[in-house]
């Protein structure tokens, strides 16, 4: 069941229940360190007053993946902005530096929220999905009290936040004839462009040879952001011992049948901090928790945001 949730969410529900084209304006910001990442905005633009939602994508994700057109059309319907800013070399065009990006890279995220922050008169709220949700909650661990002067709250959704865990899971079982080969799929080529820009960054014939996360970090990944190796990396990255540092309004989503994500590494109710706020529903898959699915074939995926919208405006947690 938790496969089928996972992937009908992504390949057969639709966004709303409605069709509604999502249009994006896209804007490019040039890095600190003189490379770039691609930021798209929800078009038309609410008032500028109104809240400004951010989503930090998952791997391998864009503003064109299932979830972010979802989140797309709950900000349409209820005047909200809304962007998606790629991490770098997600946007469909290889970012310029010898780096990509990685699941604890709180840096990029203080710098692009920041940013956002000072270019927005409306409060400013986080959203993470997967590998993007465990970089948010990286960040809002390390920031502690000086998050609060940037966002006004953030949510993380089916984030690995124990990453060794998860890492090691994905590459078990079906999971590493399912999801391992679709990953690695793109990943392989990108780094192979990555190699064309800088010769000897790493070996091509290890990286093509690498048949899990955990052997494509360990060549790619990990050294190339400052990591000794993919422990190294794993451990460092994890949200999951930050998470009683946060200091603004948090909710942690994570589905206990999510396939990516062993159960019994999930966060636990007195092991985070008094700000953050756990909802672990029995069924949803990873990012999936379609709704409708037999009442309106195919379904929609509105049942995230709403989610999100709730505990944003109210501080409402789901039960069960």
């Amino acid at each position: 069941m938790s496969h089928i949730e996972t992937i009908w969410a992504a390949k057969m529900a639709k966004p709303h229940g409605q069709t509604k084209a999502v249009v994006y304006t896209r804007e490019r910001w040039v890095t600190p360190d003189q490379d770039f990442i691609d930021v798209d905005f929800l078009t038309p633009v609410a008032a500028t007053d109104r809240p400004l939602w951010v989503m930090f994508h998952g791997l391998e994700g864009s503003s064109q993946s299932h979830y972010a057109k979802a989140f797309a059309r709950y900000a349409q319907d209820n005047s909200l902005n809304f962007c998606v800013p790629h991490f770098r070399g997600c946007s469909g065009e290889l970012n310029l530096a010898p780096r990509a990006y990685h699941s604890g890279d709180f840096e990029e995220i203080d710098w692009i929220l920041r940013r956002l922050k000072a270019q927005h008169a409306g409060d400013v709220y986080a959203v993470g999905i997967s590998l993007g949700g465990n970089a948010l909650m990286r960040w809002a661990g390390e920031m502690g009290s000086d998050a609060s002067q940037v966002v006004k709250g953030a949510v993380s959704i089916c984030s690995p936040l124990d990453l060794y865990a998860s890492g090691i899971h994905i590459g078990r079982g079906l999971n590493r004839h399912i999801y391992t080969p679709m990953f690695l799929r793109t990943m392989k080529p990108r780094a192979l462009q990555k190699l064309a820009q800088f010769p000897s960054l790493f070996d091509p014939s290890k990286m093509l040879a690498s048949r899990d996360l955990y052997e494509f970090d360990n060549v790619f990944t990990a050294p190339l952001h400052g990591f000794q190796n993919t422990e190294d990396y794993w451990t460092r990255a994890s949200a999951k011992p930050h998470l009683a540092n946060i200091q603004i309004p948090a909710l942690s989503i994570n589905a206990l049948n999510d396939p990516f994500i062993p159960q019994d590494s999930l966060p636990e109710v007195g092991k985070v901090g008094s700000h953050v706020k756990l909802w672990q529903p029995k069924h949803g898959g990873h990012v999936g928790f379609a709704a409708d699915c037999f009442k309106s074939f195919p379904g929609h995926l509105q049942t995230l945001p709403q989610v999100v919208g709730e505990f944003f405006n109210d501080g409402v947690v789901p039960r069960g």
